[in-house]
């Protein structure tokens, strides 16, 4: 009988994964993202992170006051910071991202995007400009090898 429970349990395992590993499995819950193009190999790479999509939101537009009159970080906090040449640099703390992971942000005119994923500690920034269209980030719910797939609104495409 144990045998027959522990059989039962690797199938419907393997029919989860295989499921989970299919795009068409994500097609209701992502009816304008195109899967025919795609850099990925293996499906199987891409799970459910948990929440789903925006569960996590996204800032959009923050607002900075002066570092002279901030009072709430401390020297030594982490943040990640954003100089571009002619403009103040920013920071945004690690605390902040920890919660939205994601923060569509304009300097000086220039469309920047600042991740930041708790689960594997990294974070980048890069231009949201592609092909001279401006694009908007959220967090799609999905984790490829531990780390956050983020989705942009426009075209609802994933990005890793």
């Amino acid at each position: 009988m144990r045998a027959i429970r522990l059989a039962l349990a690797a199938t419907l395992s393997l029919a989860v994964t295989a499921a989970g590993a299919n795009p068409d499995f994500w097609q209701n819950e992502w009816p304008d993202t195109d899967f025919e193009t795609t850099t990925v190999d293996n499906w199987a790479e891409i799970m459910s992170g948990g929440p789903p999509k925006d569960g996590i939101p996204a800032i959009d537009d923050p607002q900075f006051i002066a570092a002279a009159d901030e009072q709430r970080i401390g020297d030594r906090e982490a943040v990640i910071t954003v100089e571009l040449e002619g403009q103040k640099p920013r920071a945004y703390p690690i605390r902040y991202l920890t919660w939205h992971e994601i923060v569509n942000d304009k300097i000086g005119g220039i469309p920047v995007a600042v991740t930041f994923c708790p689960l594997c500690n990294s974070g980048i920034t890069f231009d949201r400009r592609v092909d001279g269209r401006v694009l908007s980030f959220g967090v799609s719910g999905k984790l490829r090898f531990s780390d956050m797939v983020m989705y942009d609104r426009e075209t609802e495409s994933w990005w890793q």
